[in-house]
């Protein structure tokens, strides 16, 4: 029996409205929880169209966190003063929780067409390398911004790697904080994610990226392997020569590309689904803003890519300088790139409500392999 999974990663402005004003000041508003309730289900909304007209296949949710990270890093800085810290890690795994419970909604829209299919929040660790470049050189910005003065101090008492963002129009310096942004090679908890599928749920899965974790390789001491995570928790057992080291995992300060990460998880969905002897079809689409990925964007000579090989967009890819801005098309370009070397059937980037017409080549973009 051949199985289609369809893996859905949605931006976290799919949960989070952004670009909304006041529209009596013309100032931004941070899209309050009623908002953020309202949007996710506009979403849910156009996800349970595609389930309703694709009854026979699977489908797993996948999410950015940014806004959400961004606003709980946020009421941390606000109550600096009389609460303690937030590491990276347990950002995330809040956001994950949050999220997850908003994007159920997909449970009450089913439910209300008469279909009795139930999402499944999934807690994700997702696994990268303690040796991974980008954690001897950060680079992806978070939080909000500092003035220099402010950004040094916190480097010198807080550890936190700090960088130049931007001047404002005035000329003045605008940093930030960055933190490591590596890759992810490993899901903890793909067994739930596949127990999930199995019993006909959807399940919300690496959210935000995952939350970032790696390895504790073991230390032998008086005759024990002694597993040293955060925070002074240790774990141990008897050591024994030539015993492969146990799974022990501790959190880093880090944040994973969410699309990365959706590209991992449907590889190994579908490796493991042929070793068990399965015929398993997966693709990855990612949901953007835009209809898909375009080459000179927003300028007159402004053109659509809807279908492109492998060889084909990894070749505009590499192009000096890459035609795909770093902050919003580029990681969706290389998540469907690597996700087509993977083993994947098929990728997709456009918008939730043009993914019937993507399906036809009439919108959105097709990544196919060679």
């Amino acid at each position: 029996m051949k199985h289609n999974i369809r893996i859905f990663a949605f931006g976290g402005n799919e949960v989070a409205p952004v670009g909304i004003t006041d529209p009596k000041t013309g100032k931004a508003i941070n899209a309050d929880i009623p908002m953020q309730w309202r949007k996710t289900a506009e979403t849910t909304k156009l996800v349970a169209d595609i389930l309703q007209a694709h009854p026979k296949d699977k489908f797993v949710l996948t999410h950015g966190n940014g806004p959400q990270v961004g606003n709980i890093l946020l009421r941390a800085e606000y109550a600096r003063s009389i609460m303690h810290p937030l590491p990276l890690d347990i950002c995330g795994a809040d956001s994950q929780g949050a999220m997850a419970y908003m994007l159920a909604q997909l449970s009450n829209e089913l439910q209300s067409r008469g279909i009795d299919k139930k999402t499944c929040g999934l807690v994700t660790q997702v696994v990268v390398d303690k040796n991974d470049p980008d954690f001897k050189s950060p680079s992806k910005y978070i939080g909000p911004s500092y003035s220099k003065q402010e950004a040094q101090e916190r480097r010198e008492k807080d550890g936190w790697a700090v960088k130049l963002y931007k001047k404002d129009d005035k000329g003045n310096e605008i940093w930030r904080r960055v933190v490591p942004s590596p890759v992810p090679f490993d899901i903890v908890e793909i067994d739930a994610v596949e127990a999930a599928l199995s019993a006909g749920m959807v399940p919300i899965t690496v959210g935000g990226g995952g939350i970032p974790v790696m390895m504790v390789p073991p230390k032998v001491k008086d005759g024990q392997e002694i597993y040293e995570c955060n925070h002074g928790v240790k774990f141990s057992r008897k050591h024994v020569s030539g015993q492969e080291p146990l799974k022990i995992y501790t959190g880093v300060e880090a944040v994973i590309d969410k699309d990365l990460a959706s590209a991992l998880l449907g590889n190994m969905l579908m490796a493991r689904a042929r070793l068990r002897g399965e015929q398993a079809e997966v693709s990855l689409t990612i949901f953007t803003g835009e209809d898909g990925a375009k080459l000179n964007y927003q300028k007159p000579n402004q053109v659509d890519l809807r279908k492109l090989r492998l060889s084909e967009a990894e070749a505009i890819f590499n192009q000096t300088p890459c035609p795909f801005p770093a902050g919003s098309m580029g990681p969706k370009i290389k998540a469907a790139i690597e996700f087509i070397k993977g083993g994947g059937s098929v990728a997709y980037i456009s918008k939730t409500e043009l993914f019937e017409k993507t399906l036809k080549g009439e919108a959105g973009t097709t990544i196919v392999p060679d």
